[in-house]
């Protein structure tokens, strides 16, 4: 009898999951289980998790709680440093392997490492996008330069993405000692967090709450209601819950694949034909993809100051940071955004592109203080896609042009031309929910 552990990441769902399918089809017993971060803050002076995350993150656990229930096993949900609890985890339930996705970010791979070090057996699988490494038609240390080449040689080798993994129908029982392990009750961990009746991502709804199965219905409903055939249209709206796919909370969480996304794409596009907005969210996904594949070929080298621009130089006035997370910048439209952000833990990407430009090219501060912020608020945290995107903006990636300094006027002439937006949120109806 083989008895493993199997360490959910950022991969909250059982259907599509290979690294959980891997362990099940290995291990008798298998004992499930989610580490919550301890509360810390940054080195810029602010609580590393806010309370949106914690509070879509809760629903998120707790939909995946109650289908490990439904198959025959439970979540164990403790707080702590992977390397310290789950090492003593192991032991008081006499596990012998580990299983986890793998994450090429320097924090999550140094969590692996860690534990290694102390001889935990560790197995892990690349699971999270799109494409799988092994099938792109470049070697990782041959990754394009710049998206559009990178793009263009997918679409020309006319790979296709794997399908999805059936869900599990059933697990493997848990070790016998599972019932000694003390747990955390997840909504008492995520406390309260101030609901905005203006969010596009309103989480505190039934139809939008973290987890799979919430997941799952949206993605049914976004293709079924024919939203998808208008996505290219509509993706650079500024308000409510339609203008666009509004997949990225329950990707960043893992609740939903790339591929499962991919998938109802495709039969939609097969059963209706394809358009040129199938085709955009396609696009979307691509780009997602190479900001993980642009953290296998380059590492750590996109957590330095300078990314990789080796000419670039930083400056960071810690004031003007500061206004900016508060919303006083004097800039309408920007603050507007910055309200917006706090008060729901959404933003729209038009809109973070806006903030993240003025932030760096405005106000002269660390484009890292920006990456930060944003994982601090956004409920679609990515470390991927959040060191990716800023990495661009601020000119420290892979297309290191200097200036990408957004006009304002020119963009609420072109997204907010009624000043629609611009009013909603000129002033805040609450006092911030996060800190």
């Amino acid at each position: 009898m083989s008895s493993a552990l199997y360490w959910f990441r950022n991969d909250l769902r059982l259907s599509d999951n290979a690294a959980l399918n891997l362990a099940c089809q290995q291990a008798t017993e298998l004992a499930l289980v989610y580490c919550l971060a301890p509360d810390e803050d940054t080195k810029w002076g602010f609580t590393r998790i806010g309370k949106h995350r914690k509070a879509f993150l809760a629903d998120t656990l707790q939909d995946l709680s109650q289908e490990c229930k439904r198959l025959g096993n439970q979540l164990l949900i403790i707080v702590g440093q992977p390397s310290k609890v789950l090492p003593q985890l192991m032991r008081q339930l006499n596990t012998t392997t580990l299983y986890c996705e793998s994450i090429a970010a320097p924090e999550e791979i140094a969590q692996v490492e860690a534990l290694r070090a102390q001889g935990v057996t560790v197995t892990t699988k690349w699971q999270s996008t799109l494409f799988d490494p092994s099938q792109l038609p470049f070697a990782i240390a041959q990754l394009p330069a710049t998206f559009t080449p990178f793009r263009q040689q997918i679409e020309k080798s006319g790979i296709r993405a794997p399908a999805p993994q059936p869900s599990i129908e059933r697990l493997p029982a848990p070790p016998a000692a599972i019932d000694s392990v003390a747990t955390v009750d997840i909504q008492t961990w995520a406390g309260f967090a101030l609901q905005d009746a203006r969010s596009a991502f309103p989480y505190h709804h039934a139809q939008w709450r973290g987890g799979a199965t919430t997941a799952a219905a949206h993605l049914q409903h976004y293709i079924e209601s024919g939203l998808a055939d208008s996505y290219k249209q509509t993706r650079n709206g500024l308000i409510g819950t339609d203008y666009s796919t509004k997949f990225s909370p329950w990707l960043a969480s893992g609740a939903l694949s790339a591929r499962q996304i991919n998938h109802a794409i495709k039969a939609h596009e097969a059963s209706e034909g394809a358009n040129e907005s199938t085709y955009w969210i396609g696009f979307e996904l691509l780009w997602r993809d190479y900001f993980r594949f642009l953290h296998l070929r380059y590492g750590r080298q996109l957590y330095r100051a300078n990314g990789l621009n080796a000419a670039a130089t930083l400056a960071h006035h810690t004031e003007n940071f500061y206004r900016w997370c508060q919303a006083q910048t004097g800039e309408p439209f920007i603050d507007a955004g910055m309200r917006e952000l706090t008060a729901t833990g959404y933003l729209s990407n038009r809109m973070r592109q806006n903030v993240a430009s003025f932030l760096v090219h405005q106000l002269q501060c660390d484009w890292r203080a920006g990456a930060a912020w944003f994982e601090t608020q956004l409920i679609d945290y990515d470390v991927y896609s959040n060191q990716g995107n800023w990495l661009y903006l601020a000119g420290c990636g892979t297309d290191p042009r200097a200036n990408r300094r957004f006009s304002i006027e020119k963009q609420i002439a072109n997204y907010d031309p009624e000043h629609t937006y611009l009013n909603l949120w000129r002033h805040s109806d609450s006092p911030s929910p996060a800190s």
